[in-house]
């Protein structure tokens, strides 16, 4: 169970989430979220997580994975930020985390008590929406927060027109 939400207590705001990877969708989440913000006086936290390291040969080695690793995060996480403030002139939060996506985003949400919507969006590949996507929706009513799914077909102006 998911802590109470605090967004329409004094100091606080509704706040919503935006999962960043390398995925070719990404973008459009990341843009119906900082839309959903910027035009609900909202705010706008980008998540991405770098997944365990399996590599455990040699410290040194491991030490430079990890390295390489957050350099790609935080240049995916500037990137996105960039593409928020560029396209709805919002600052977002961003957060870096290491770990299993899901668990790090049940984390994120537990402890973030401003955090009221998550937004993904879906592939389209012949696979099926995304693993994100699917493990999410296979937790059904036990996901903490509403989920919105934004299609990866959606344009730039349909993503404006609907937010």
């Amino acid at each position: 169970m998911v802590s109470k939400r605090l967004i329409h207590e004094a100091g606080h705001q509704r706040k919503f989430l935006a999962i960043v990877d390398d995925s070719l969708e990404c973008d459009r989440a990341v843009l119906y979220a900082a839309r959903r913000a910027a035009t609900t006086n909202g705010s706008l936290a980008l998540l991405y997580v770098i997944p365990p390291a399996d590599f455990q040969h040699w410290i040194g080695v491991e030490e430079i994975m990890r390295a390489e690793a957050n350099e790609a995060a935080a240049t995916h996480l500037d990137r996105s930020a960039q593409y928020s403030r560029q396209h709805c002139d919002i600052d977002p939060e961003m957060v870096l985390r290491e770990g299993k996506t899901a668990d790090e985003l049940l984390k994120l949400i537990e402890e973030d008590q401003d955090i009221a919507l998550l937004v993904l969006a879906s592939s389209d590949s012949s696979e099926g929406p995304g693993p994100l996507v699917s493990s999410i929706a296979g937790r059904g009513s036990a996901f903490p927060i509403p989920v919105t799914v934004v299609p990866c077909t959606m344009s730039d102006d349909d993503i404006y027109s609907m937010t």
